[in-house]
């Protein structure tokens, strides 16, 4: 990744901060829906912003066409895994913990029609929450870090490791604790903290958009029909 000819990769912070700042909104405020988008839609400002500062936007995010079937291919079997995965906790251990998911069947995505969801608007969230959190997001966050990492590498061999193991870490813990994500999913967004580990994971290792965006899709696809199967 090129970090020196890359601009205001520092806008990534913005709806990092917005996120920061909505939990220290008094509680009625954070119960209003418009507040709970405010970072998500900072996000996207920040996105434009930096989209107009920079060229070779394709490269950057890992949306070149070249990538699209190894993208699909590893994306598929990713999905697969975690969905199966976060289905069986979602529907053995936290019912045999005590918890409760019938809730579940009164979120906005449950309340869709089903010829809407599958497979219109999963893929509409998969598209846009990946180019948010791991195009624009984590990809920014690596710049930056790597950024500054170049001015102090003779000090730490160690440092860009560092770097970027934060920048996944601070993805991951924005994605899952979006206040939208937590207003509708309650204790089940921490779900996305290891989900944002691994689709960050992935997309450092790729550079692959369509990886990240292949595995969620798949992944939301079948905790949304084995969910909604078990709560009908």
């Amino acid at each position: 990744m090129d970090s020196h000819s890359e601009r205001r990769a520092g806008l990534a912070f913005l709806p990092i901060a917005m996120t920061c700042g909505f939990y220290v909104f008094p509680p009625h405020w954070q119960s209003s829906l418009p507040i709970q988008f405010l970072p998500q839609l900072s996000a996207y400002i920040a996105f434009g912003l930096w989209a107009c500062s920079n060229n070779h936007l394709l490269s950057r995010l890992g949306l070149e066409t070249c990538r699209i079937a190894i993208g699909v291919k590893w994306g598929t079997v990713t999905g697969i895994l975690l969905g199966c995965f976060n289905a069986s906790i979602i529907l053995y251990l936290i019912p045999a913990l005590g918890g409760e998911i019938t809730f579940l069947r009164d979120t906005p995505h449950a309340q869709l029609p089903f010829w809407v969801m599958v497979p219109w608007f999963i893929l509409f969230i998969a598209c846009a929450v990946e180019l948010n959190f791991r195009g624009f997001l984590l990809g920014r966050l690596m710049v930056f870090c790597l950024t500054i990492v170049n001015q102090l590498q003779p000090f730490s061999p160690t440092l860009p490791k560092i770097g970027i193991l934060l920048s996944l870490l601070l993805s991951a813990l924005t994605f899952s604790f979006d206040p939208f994500m937590v207003a509708t999913f309650g204790s089940l967004h921490w779900i996305a903290v290891w989900d944002g580990l691994i689709w960050g994971w992935m997309w450092m290792r790729l550079t692959n958009l369509y990886a990240v965006i292949t595995a969620h899709a798949v992944e939301v696809l079948i905790l949304y029909l084995t969910v909604r199967a078990a709560l009908l």
